[in-house]
């Protein structure tokens, strides 16, 4: 008898189980959550209003208003820099990074006779180094191998570890296991020392497999946070209605799991590329990044500290430009984690 009514109990809650699927499915025309902006839900029928850019930028408090403009800045800095060299062939006013401005004769080998450390003026916003080259125009290109070993290495990360983590997170099991054993055996390893090895070792100097690498060895902690957030996702009523109704699960994992993971994976990106542009000026500084002359903010600052006596603008510069861009992306960064966490909560 008790046995009977198990069975009656346990088709009720199927029922319900598949009610609410259907219920889900009439709202949404679709097997996933309803549509929702800001964490709200949005009826049928109604087109949901995405916010746009000026909208979040206008919910920004004003530092990180502040750090928003600086890293479009830094942006556009390095944008400006390449098209400079690449395109225009040096024809827009920016000065060549490498040219020393005191007379220095190539054929010859001589300097001018003119300074070559300068104070900051109207034609050079921050001055000249120990060989006369201009700092500003320096500062900028500098600004490009940062953006470039950003990018990279987040997209490695968010592309391969977000895909990883978001898997194994719904999908459970051996699998889970298996991937997260080699995770935690990568994570075991001090990033910066292999980073060190490998470049010594292999005598590394391009810009992009430098990037290509620290990419490569940021993916298990990407692939961390994204299987977190996986975990708590494939749990939410939403999946389970999918699941109930028999949608498949690479449906489920790309069109539920990814989406509502991503925005917790963007945010962590930000504060994460901070991590990266100090790693890459680390670098530089022990001259190990880009080869000479190739401008950098770390070889920038280790260039002129023999000069630090002389002329402590060239260092201080581009040490506060890392800096600026540094507590940005961790103001921008933590803005979009608070919002996001604001949205898992509320869907």
């Amino acid at each position: 008898m008790a046995t009977t009514e198990s069975g009656i109990e346990q088709s009720g809650v199927d029922k319900a189980k598949d009610l609410q699927a259907a219920q889900i499915v009439q709202l949404t025309g679709t097997s996933g959550q309803p549509d929702t902006v800001d964490g709200f839900v949005v009826p049928p029928g109604v087109k949901p209003k995405r916010t746009s850019i000026w909208g979040i930028f206008k919910e920004m408090p004003f530092l990180v208003k502040l750090g928003a403009l600086w890293l479009t800045f830094i942006f556009l800095s390095a944008l400006y820099a390449q098209l400079d060299i690449r395109v225009f062939n040096g024809a827009l006013p920016l000065a060549d990074p490498n040219l020393q401005l005191n007379g220095f004769n190539p054929a010859t080998g001589e300097f001018g006779t003119g300074a070559p450390l300068e104070s900051p003026s109207w034609s050079h916003p921050l001055g000249t180094d120990a060989l006369a080259r201009d700092s500003f125009a320096r500062a900028m290109h500098g600004s490009y191998v940062s953006v470039t070993v950003a990018i990279v290495s987040v997209t490695c990360g968010v592309v391969v570890g977000g895909l990883l983590g978001s898997l194994v997170g719904f999908v459970r099991g051996k699998t889970e296991t298996a991937l997260m054993a080699g995770i935690d055996v990568l994570l075991a390893f001090p990033a910066l020392v292999l980073l060190l090895a490998l470049i010594s070792i292999f005598e590394v100097r391009d810009l992009f497999v430098i990037s290509f690498v620290i990419g490569v060895l940021s993916i298990p902690a990407y692939t961390r946070v994204s299987r977190a957030n996986s975990l708590a996702i494939s749990n939410r009523e939403f999946v389970t209605a999918a699941q109930a109704i028999g949608t498949k699960k690479w449906k489920i994992l790309w069109r539920e799991i990814i989406p509502n993971v991503l925005p917790t994976l963007l945010a962590y990106a930000m504060v994460a590329a901070a991590a990266v542009i100090v790693v890459e000026g680390t670098l530089s500084f022990l001259g190990l990044s880009v080869q000479l002359p190739t401008a950098t903010w770390g070889n920038m600052i280790n260039q002129a500290r023999r000069d630090i006596k002389a002329n402590f603008g060239q260092v201080l510069y581009p040490a506060l430009i890392l800096t600026f861009t540094v507590l940005a992306l961790n103001q921008v960064g933590d803005f979009f984690q608070r919002r996001s966490s604001h949205r898992s909560s509320s869907i």
